[in-house]
């Protein structure tokens, strides 16, 4: 088991990869630098083992594939993840990994907007997506992370093996961040310095396409972790929407004891049934959920055991 990997997904980086390498090996001169080549077309996997890398290969095209396997492979105390384009600094690594192994932080979340990504990134639609990205996770979920979408993050070993990766694109720092908020793990965000891609590199992150996946991500996962409040949000439409309808048809049949709209009555019964079952539904669902925290609890705790038990043989060993 590594104590430190550097984790670095790449797809078509030859410009930028081996200053990001040894930007790596620089800040943390003990740590293992994966990079995982994702069916690049250019030179990224010869230049970046030239800089000293261990290069594997992932072959099923996307950023969500590539962390599945990396985190499925590798063994470490304290993984970094950073993303390939030297946008990152790796000044601020250090200090990202003190709080995992130190401080018992099981997601570091390197924060960019913070600093300096509205005046660096040049794409308006993007800043506007980050921001929304996180006011709508904050609000959503009652959490306080300050960035989202950022690919700069450190993680536990408990975070990396107890993660179940859904997502095959740029959804999966979305995914990351509501599976560390619902399942009550320690996150910290440490404010770091962004730069915006060096010319020649481009991005492949697309900015509609992507950002549609993203919002659907944080509506399925909604739904997932928090089924009361979702399907409660629609049984509350419902039933407000029943009621509203049903008014002046009781207000006539006040007045002159005859139902005149009988189709509209027969419709906001059937409304409000659909309200209960929704209703019913996210009760029901809930405490799946809860079971489900449940069960997660008692896996992390044995994985963790596990994990204990590793490090003193290792020791012992030594």
């Amino acid at each position: 088991m590594d104590k430190i990997a550097v984790l670095i997904p790449c797809y078509n980086e030859e410009k930028t990869i081996e200053k990001v390498v040894r930007d790596a090996k620089r800040a943390l001169p003990s740590a293992v630098i994966y990079v995982y080549n994702n069916n690049s077309s250019d030179r990224t996997a010869e230049l970046a083992e030239k800089a000293g890398a261990v290069v594997r290969n992932e072959y099923m095209q996307g950023k969500g594939n590539v962390i599945r396997r990396m985190f499925r492979e590798i063994d470490a105390q304290c993984y970094i993840m950073v993303d390939g384009d030297d946008t990152y600094p790796l000044e601020d690594a250090p200090k990202m990994v003190d709080l995992v192994l130190s401080k018992g932080s099981d997601m570091v979340v390197g924060d960019r907007l913070s600093s300096t990504y509205f005046t660096q990134n040049k794409r308006p639609f993007h800043n506007f997506g980050n921001s929304l990205v996180r006011s709508s996770i904050n609000r959503l979920f009652g959490s306080s992370i300050k960035d989202i979408m950022t690919g700069y993050r450190a993680f536990s070993y408990d975070f990396v093996k107890t993660f179940p990766v859904l997502s095959t694109g740029f959804e999966i720092e979305t995914e990351m961040t509501i599976h560390a908020v619902c399942n009550n793990m320690q996150i910290d965000n440490v404010i770091i310095g962004y730069r915006d891609r060096p010319e020649g590199s481009v991005s492949k992150l697309n900015t509609f396409g992507d950002g549609f996946k993203v919002l659907g991500t944080i509506f399925n996962l909604t739904r997932n972790y928090k089924p009361f409040a979702f399907f409660g949000f629609f049984a509350a439409i419902l039933a407000v929407i029943s009621v509203l309808f049903f008014i002046p048809v009781f207000r006539d049949y006040l007045t002159t004891g005859l139902v005149a709209k009988f189709p509209t009555l027969i419709v906001c019964g059937f409304v409000m049934m659909a309200a209960i079952q929704s209703f019913f539904s996210g009760m029901i669902l809930s405490n799946m959920q809860k079971n489900v925290r449940r069960e997660f609890e008692v896996q992390r705790n044995l994985l963790h055991r596990d994990y204990v038990e590793g490090l003193k043989e290792t020791e012992e060993r030594k």
